[in-house]
């Protein structure tokens, strides 16, 4: 069995709202399985670690719950957020800008490093 999730963004589509959800929601039941989890936004997905982006955005029609409280939930469950370096200038998210969720910054190198490791399960969206 696993002891670890890593969960990528990368591919994600800011527009499609309806599947913004489902990689958070699953990081919070994952560590509440007592799993280590760490999530990796990269590409244009860094733009949800932005202060106020994911607070706009809604999964679902009801409009009850931002992604941004998904993140929240994910975060506080014990889910560890971390931005892909090289995608945050491009992407507009600065350290000043970034969600107090965000735990640090990290490459390809370092998710690579994470997920070549035994018991460790990769998820990617």
């Amino acid at each position: 069995m696993a002891d670890k999730i890593v969960i990528m963004l990368l591919t994600v589509d800011l527009d499609r709202y309806g599947t913004l959800g489902a990689p958070f929601f699953q990081a919070t039941v994952a560590a509440a399985m007592d799993l280590e989890v760490e999530m990796y936004f990269a590409g244009e997905s860094t733009r949800l670690l932005i202060r106020g982006f994911a607070e706009t955005i809604h999964p679902g029609t009801a409009r009850e719950k931002s992604v941004y409280s998904f993140m929240q939930d994910a975060h506080d469950a014990g889910a560890r957020l971390y931005a892909c370096a090289g995608a945050m200038e491009e992407n507009g998210l600065t350290v000043e800008n970034a969600i107090p969720e965000m735990d640090g910054m990290r490459g390809g190198g370092g998710f690579i490093a994470e997920v070549i490791e035994p018991n460790v399960v990769t998820l990617t969206y």
